[in-house]
């Protein structure tokens, strides 16, 4: 019976010490700050209308006032195909053609899941087709959108899909049932265009990023610092009230995990969206400014900033340009607009 006991004291006090080695791993350290940084933003035209702004307007704004040289626009399945084998692509036509104006490097979202509230946009015409069906007009609209812009100097990368990996949004139930038709995607875009690499994107804080490099030549991770959680996703809302929480992630936490995947799969991680915009109970420009700021303001933008320096990567999307433009124009609060300004121009 001793020699039993004494078995289960030795295994658990390998697991204890396996235990401490990988907390130390992740969440102890500091990482080396990159020599030089990439800073971007991500744009959607949606978002901006839903703010109310002209869209034109701020697209312009981003680059001949902010200076921004990096964009990553997410465009909609919905917008484009809005009738089955209707395509119009005069916005993004327009985006793509000032971002080649002013020597702007896009990366350029495709699939349906592509970002922004309810983060899948398929056309509502899907609604009554079946899932084979739904993928085969998905593979027909991402190889029109390739082969329309494949030649156009101002995209750098294509990203496949937006969180495909992450169960996140109003999308059909089979979409994360695996990522067999995530690579399918992938494999119609390389095919389509040889000469760009393919992002993958992937929750920073949630996820391990190993089936995103599998299916991607690029990691694109988030990184949010502070959120609304909704306990009743846990399934504990009777325990504990809603609330809001900064994640108590260290940055060290996303380099060890980017040294991963470098060494097993050989692939560099980037962010593809870094916090710059409120996270709230529902969305933001439905709820007081006050409100918004207990997520967002100055002083946080200047935090998360600081914070992405300290965890080694070399680019940075910014997630709230839309955002920082309403608050400079509708609530004459352009401090955060500045801040970006300053740093663009460095």
């Amino acid at each position: 019976m001793k020699k039993k006991f004494k078995t289960i004291y030795i295994f658990l006090g390998i697991i204890i010490v396996l235990g401490l080695v990988v907390f130390c791993y992740f969440f102890v350290g500091r990482a080396r700050v990159a020599e030089k940084i990439i800073w971007g933003v991500d744009f959607s035209q949606m978002q901006a209308q839903s703010l109310k702004l002209n869209w034109k307007e701020i697209y312009l704004a981003i680059m001949d006032d902010l200076g921004v040289k990096n964009i990553k626009i997410h465009t909609q399945w919905d917008w484009i195909e809005g009738k089955k084998n209707e395509y119009y692509f005069g916005d993004t036509d327009w985006q793509v053609q000032k971002a080649e104006e002013n020597n702007v490097k896009l990366i350029y979202v495709l699939g349906m899941k592509t970002g922004r509230w309810p983060e899948c946009h398929a056309p509502a015409w899907t609604n009554n087709i079946s899932e084979d069906q739904i993928k085969l007009e998905l593979l027909k609209y991402i190889k029109q959108v390739v082969l329309r812009y494949k030649n156009n100097s101002a995209i750098t990368y294509w990203q496949v899909e937006n969180e495909p990996l992450l169960e996140f949004g109003e999308c059909p139930a089979w979409y994360y049932r695996n990522d067999d038709f995530l690579k399918q995607e992938v494999a119609l875009v390389k095919s389509l265009d040889s000469s760009r690499q393919v992002i993958v994107s992937d929750s920073g804080e949630l996820n391990w990023w190993f089936n995103a490099s599998r299916a991607g030549d690029i990691v694109g991770t988030t990184m949010y610092r502070k959120a609304w959680v909704n306990t009743s996703s846990f399934g504990f809302n009777f325990f504990l009230p809603n609330f809001y929480a900064t994640y108590p992630i260290p940055p060290i936490f996303y380099s060890r995990k980017a040294e991963l995947i470098k060494y097993f799969f050989n692939k560099d991680v980037i962010c593809v969206e870094l916090q710059a915009e409120p996270w709230a109970h529902k969305p933001f420009y439905d709820v007081p400014l006050a409100e918004q700021e207990k997520t967002m303001n100055l002083e946080q933008f200047k935090n998360n900033i600081n914070y992405a320096k300290k965890t080694g990567l070399d680019a940075f999307y910014f997630w709230g340009v839309e955002w920082w433009y309403w608050l400079k124009t509708a609530q004459n609060s352009p401090a955060i607009w500045n801040e970006a300004k300053t740093l663009f121009s460095n």
